[in-house]
């Protein structure tokens, strides 16, 4: 026994200062999750494509500028201006062609990050106070409105709002912009404002990833510091390694303190230790073995980032008249795509009722979108095209026949709010594992690969890690037993800490 004491006690003091910086941080992660940047949306609302503004065809476009091919292409809009924006290959900023004229939006990529990222801050601008559609005339070209004169002036001289900063590409992850976030290539915009607030934008998606403030990037940090142990990167991948060490020895000693609890007797100085220690030791356990299990299984299993593969499209005209027709109500964007070897146009019909996703981390759930799959030399529509579609993309990341493909619409404990994207579609395989491959067909984007193992531990850290076995009481419930538990372990560590220098005090005095 005096064996076990001396080892639970070296371990412990081994151990004290990583669980307190771990057990201090996840005290503050939920305080994090209630103090984000507000934002007026997180949703781009869908709008009808202007017809009166598509003037000159996509073909025509691409030959003025010796573009003979694309990786993608869709229609966006900055105000009442449309454009193609042309990607040119995967991750490559897209090229903004005018379907007005034409010509090319001089830095398009750049302005449309600005015009999307101060939607998502600031809302919808008052169009009242907008330039006239129509009322710049570029020289040369008759009564055709410079739309790109038009889209240049409305995001650099917006009619209100904070002033823009800084723009920065980003093709990598950052200290501040973490692998958590997935989306990449993104757009950091910085706004002139006292909170200092910056919003990452997904440019080809229209989509909204991150914002940040002074407020938020303090505790970010911290966390960063305390929790993930950014001070050790210098280490790389060695870092999980001692991450999974440390685990294992608090989760070795919380073992030998329940040994020790009921097989022993501790006197009045031990009580307080003990009776907190028993209390907190569960958590203890749960949070030390589904850390470990998670540090273990990234340094073994390196995590697969999202993958994306587009194919080569020759350029073509897009007959706006007939996609209407064919889907008998009005069209808010076209994108393209192959299905089966097929080369078919992607299009997004307006919503039968207003409205989008306002907070998708908060809601955790989206609708699927009404979208039809036409094909580009007939228009004739395909039968069932987006879950036709999540099973090419998904036979194309896997190299498998067709699986069984089901809409994902809502995060769930398989396919969490840390894979970012909704909706999706799951293509579920048999085989060894059972595996489980999440396509986004917006984007043609693998999001996520599942397999058995693999579910488990991200079943094992949601639940004994985040504390999702209380979500049956809501975020609210779920946060106050991440804070009380959390707090037990600083507590717990504490009182140790002071019982072992009380002793080893009491010891030296005895020498003397």
């Amino acid at each position: 026994m005096k064996k076990i004491y001396q080892w639970h006690r070296r371990l412990s003091i081994i151990i004290a200062i990583p669980v307190l910086l771990w057990a201090s941080s996840g005290f503050m992660h939920p305080l994090m999750t209630n103090i984000r940047p507000a934002v007026a949306t997180q949703g781009w609302p869908a709008v009808a494509v202007d017809s009166s503004r598509l003037r000159v065809g996509l073909s025509e476009a691409m030959r003025r500028h010796h573009l003979d091919s694309c990786a993608a292409v869709r229609l966006v809009h900055i105000d009442t201006n449309w454009f193609y924006q042309v990607q040119t290959a995967v991750g490559a900023e897209p090229v903004y062609l005018s379907c007005t004229n034409g010509n090319v939006l001089v830095a398009g990529d750049w302005l449309y990050a600005q015009y999307l990222a101060r939607y998502f801050l600031e809302g919808a601008a008052d169009r009242s106070a907008a330039p006239q559609a129509g009322a710049m005339v570029h020289a040369g070209m008759g009564n055709a409105p410079d739309c790109c004169g038009e889209a240049t002036e409305c995001v650099l001289n917006p009619s209100r709002g904070a002033k823009v900063a800084n723009v920065s590409f980003l093709k990598q992850f950052d200290k501040e912009y973490k692998s958590i976030n997935r989306l990449l290539p993104v757009y950091r915009v910085d706004f002139v404002r006292k909170d200092g607030i910056r919003i990452y934008v997904e440019t080809t998606q229209d989509r909204f990833s991150f914002a940040m403030d002074s407020k938020r990037a303090f505790f970010d940090e911290v966390f960063r510091l305390f929790h993930t142990w950014g001070w050790l990167d210098v280490l790389g991948r060695a870092r999980i390694a001692v991450e999974f060490l440390v685990a294992l020895l608090a989760f070795v000693t919380a073992v030998l303190g329940v040994y020790i609890f009921f097989t022993t007797k501790g006197g009045k100085s031990r009580r307080y230790h003990r009776y907190t220690a028993i209390v907190a030791v569960l958590f203890t356990l749960f949070w030390s073995f589904s850390g470990g299990y998670h540090a273990f299984t990234k340094l073994v299993s390196p995590e697969e980032e999202p993958r994306v593969v587009l194919g080569r499209f020759g350029a073509m005209d897009i007959d706006l008249a007939r996609l209407q027709a064919a889907a008998g109500r009005p069209v808010a964007g076209v994108g393209i795509c192959r299905i089966e070897g097929e080369v078919y146009w992607r299009v997004s019909l307006l919503p039968s009722h207003a409205g989008g996703q306002k907070d998708l981390m908060k809601d955790g759930k989206a609708s699927m979108p009404p979208v039809l799959y036409m094909k580009a030399g007939d228009y004739s529509v395909l039968t069932d095209g987006d879950r036709r579609y999540a099973l090419s993309l998904a036979g194309l990341y896997s190299g498998r026949p067709p699986g069984e493909a089901t809409p994902v619409t809502a995060f769930n404990d398989e396919y969490n709010f840390t894979d970012k994207r909704l909706p999706v579609w799951r293509v579920a395989y048999t085989g060894a594992g059972h595996p489980r491959y999440y396509v986004e067909t917006c984007s043609g984007q693998q999001a996520a690969f599942v397999n058995d193992a693999a579910y488990a531990e991200g079943y094992s850290f949601s639940v004994f890690h985040k504390h999702h076995f209380m979500d049956w009481g809501g975020k609210t419930v779920r946060d106050g037993s991440t804070m009380f538990w959390a707090f037990a372990q600083v507590l717990m560590v504490s009182l140790g800490l002071v019982l072992y220098f009380r002793t080893r005090r009491r010891k030296l005095r005895s020498l003397r």
